[in-house]
């Protein structure tokens, strides 16, 4: 919504590197989306890079950092040899040495499968006349293989041993719980990989992509989720770092609370209520979204937006509840686009056009989110 999350990403890295040297940690896994866009503006790159510098100078001897879909490979691994020097491994696509070897006192201890996005062109081969119901299934295999394959690559690195085998992903499986803030990783695909299969091969899996820090099926297959709340969605969402440990063998997890930096706030009701609401708030740093529904929707949102600025306070977006839109649809033109996805404004246009054919807009839909996805990723 045109926020700058610069303070708040500076303040979880601050705390997240005390920790890793307070808690001694060897070994850092980030699996996927470094940033939020292709090319990151310059204070996300500063961050990033003095952040890497000064863990390089802690006990953590290793640093594992994979592509996500919101990453681009060629900001990734433009640095990478350098990064290379400072123990930090990046792995941006499958044409990269996805095993990385942990090594203590020069002994092997742990073999990480550093598996980036695997994105569609990497894992499928494209076959003429397939539905998209063939696609889906091989997609699912592709990926299935490649996880097979580089876990026989660990293994024979393991000469025998009982050697602990992590993995990383950067996908939704099957089971786990989605925000509204994840963008569909596959276009027209679901997947079918579950727990079941990527916990029966590795000891921990760290998987990345969803926003919710949870264990999916079992206890070695967790997402740590995002550091920051990335939408109104996770306003009470608890962000974790997931801190795990072998010892003999035995794998221990501790789910470790990041501190919130600006708290997020969504207030729902009428007129009157939301005004009292407004009234409570304390802590002016907070961002607030607001959902109306009320009789006179287009008077109510003009009344929340100005008593917020009366009492200086974040609020980043009034919307108004589905059931008044459609009463006052004239009164409301005046809702701004910040309150719609790219998505949400392309369907409202289908909507205009009222087309007959549901197969169409259909359609039409998959295709521009293809084009969304294309543009996310250059």
């Amino acid at each position: 919504m045109g926020k700058s999350r610069e303070e708040e990403h500076q303040a979880f890295l601050s705390w997240l590197s005390e920790t890793i040297i307070f808690e001694k940690i060897t070994v850092l896994i980030v699996a996927g989306d470094i940033f939020d866009t292709g090319t990151p503006p310059n204070y996300a790159l500063e961050l990033y890079y003095n952040f890497l510098t000064k863990l390089s100078l802690s006990a953590c001897e290793n640093i594992i950092i994979t592509a996500g879909n919101h990453d681009s490979i060629a900001t990734l691994k433009a640095p990478k040899q350098l990064l290379k020097a400072l123990n930090v491994h990046v792995v941006s696509s499958v044409d990269e040495d996805e095993l990385v070897p942990i090594y203590e006192e020069e002994q092997l201890v742990s073999v990480v499968c550093a598996v980036p996005f695997l994105r569609d062109a990497m894992v499928r081969k494209a076959q003429s006349s397939e539905t998209s119901t063939d696609k889906e299934n091989a997609l699912s295999e592709g990926i299935k293989e490649h996880y097979k394959n580089i876990y026989e690559e660990a293994k024979f690195l393991c000469s025998g041993e009982n050697i602990p085998i992590i993995a990383t992903g950067h996908l939704t499986t099957v089971g786990s719980k989605t925000s509204e803030s994840e963008r569909e990783i596959y276009i027209g695909g679901t997947l079918d990989i579950d727990s079941a299969f990527l916990g029966k091969y590795f000891d921990y899996v760290a998987l990345g992509h969803l926003h919710i820090n949870q264990k999916v099926g079992c206890n070695h297959v967790r997402y740590s989720g995002s550091p920051l709340p990335l939408s109104f969605s996770e306003a009470h969402s608890v962000k974790k770092v997931n801190i795990i440990d072998f010892y003999d063998g035995i794998l221990n997890v501790v789910e470790k609370e990041i501190p919130l930096n600006r708290p997020l706030l969504v207030l729902r009701g009428d007129l009157e209520n939301i005004l009292v609401s407004l009234e409570k708030i304390s802590n002016k740093s907070t961002w607030i979204e607001v959902h109306l529904k009320d009789e006179n929707p287009f008077f109510a949102n003009q009344s929340v937006r100005e008593r917020a600025s009366e009492l200086e306070l974040n609020l980043l977006a009034v919307k108004i509840e589905r059931k008044e839109q459609a009463l006052q649809a004239k009164e409301l033109e005046v809702i701004s686009l910040d309150e719609l996805t790219p998505l949400e404004v392309f369907e409202q246009r289908l909507d205009q056009d009222e087309l007959e054919s549901s197969e169409l807009k259909e359609a039409l839909i998959l295709n521009f989110k293809k084009i969304m996805d294309e543009v996310a990723h250059r």
